[in-house]
């Protein structure tokens, strides 16, 4: 690991993109209190602060995994504005909630096009990948099985995934990595589309 220390940020993007995971815990490390910091004097929650940092980090892990990453040189700015982006959603989210409807909205209520049925074949193939997911989340070890489950079915925080299971926040987080690698692994492996698109 203390190699690693010195190795810049787009080599240690790569090195993790090609399967050397210890890559991606040497960039958590060098940024995790950096990017805390920016979302905790965002928002001034520390509950919500750490929910923000960990789903920062899950859709930095998702982006880089789909191969899709291409900012040269500036990965921790590119971490600050994933953050930020899942900051304005939250306020966002948070005012909707917080609107109070009028005979206008009432009105309009019935045109939105959220509030429309998919149709039947996106329905269809949005069942078919949800039932491609459970099939291969079975074949993850059981640590990895865990986390996928309380956090996308029971809808957890890495917090209360890491207190319920025991375990520190970066281990949550650790597993719920190399459980979306062994799913995009096992999907490559038997041509399994896991998109909508």
């Amino acid at each position: 690991m203390d190699k690693l220390q010195t190795i810049p940020d787009e080599v240690l993007v790569a090195r993790y993109a090609g399967g050397e995971n210890e890559a991606f815990d040497t960039l958590l490390d060098r940024y995790k209190d950096k990017i805390y910091t920016y979302i905790y004097y965002t928002v001034r929650n520390a509950e919500l602060a750490e929910d923000i940092f960990q789903e920062t980090f899950t859709k930095a892990i998702v982006t880089i995994q789909q191969g899709r990453y291409n900012e040269n040189g500036k990965f921790q700015a590119w971490l600050i504005r994933i953050a930020h982006n899942l900051i304005i959603d939250c306020y966002r989210q948070e005012k909707q909630e917080n609107l109070i409807s009028c005979d206008e909205e009432a009105r309009n209520l019935l045109n939105s096009i959220q509030l429309s049925e998919g149709t039947i074949e996106a329905e269809m193939v949005n069942h078919q990948i949800l039932a491609d997911v459970r099939r291969l989340v079975r074949f993850l070890p059981e640590e990895q099985r865990e986390v996928i489950q309380m956090r996308f079915y029971q809808n957890l925080s890495f917090k209360e995934i890491a207190e319920q299971t025991g375990v520190s926040i970066n281990t949550s987080l650790g597993r719920m990595r190399y459980a979306i690698l062994n799913l995009r692994r096992m999907a490559e492996k038997y041509d399994i589309v896991l998109t909508m698109d």
